[in-house]
């Protein structure tokens, strides 16, 4: 008999929600199995993003990364960015991505612009203007 499906509170909790998710892998979708382990998937999900949250990368690491992933390097944001001394200022924090930047690194790179408008650098996010 199978434990009834309940909140996950605790990381005892957890480990036991992520042992019946291992048991449950593979199950088929619309049956008792899959639909247990849909609602377990769930609450999994929401307690790691309550208790393990994930801070959203900087511009700057999700521009290396998309780079990376591309196998490109940083000459390949001459284009969107200007001349190589733009881009390693930009790479660097140095300096600021206008606007127009934001929009080609979206519309090339394929990156959010939710990600590229955070702050370059973590300690921007507390700037305050006068």
């Amino acid at each position: 008999m199978t434990r009834p499906v309940k909140p996950i509170r605790t990381d005892a909790d957890l480990d036991a929600a992520l042992r019946e998710i291992n048991r449950l892998w593979g199950s088929k979708p619309d049956t008792a199995d899959g639909d247990r382990l849909e609602v377990l998937a769930i609450l999994v999900e929401r307690y790691e993003k309550d208790h393990f949250p994930i801070d959203a990368p900087t511009a700057i690491d999700a521009i290396a990364f998309r780079l990376e992933q591309m196998g490109l390097d940083q000459s390949a944001l001459e284009p969107i960015i200007g001349p190589s001394g733009h881009v390693r200022e930009v790479m660097a924090g140095k300096r600021q991505l206008t606007l127009e930047m934001i929009r080609r690194l979206h519309d090339e790179l394929d990156i959010s612009a939710d990600v590229l408008i955070q702050p370059s650098r973590p300690d921007d996010a507390t700037e305050t203007f006068a």
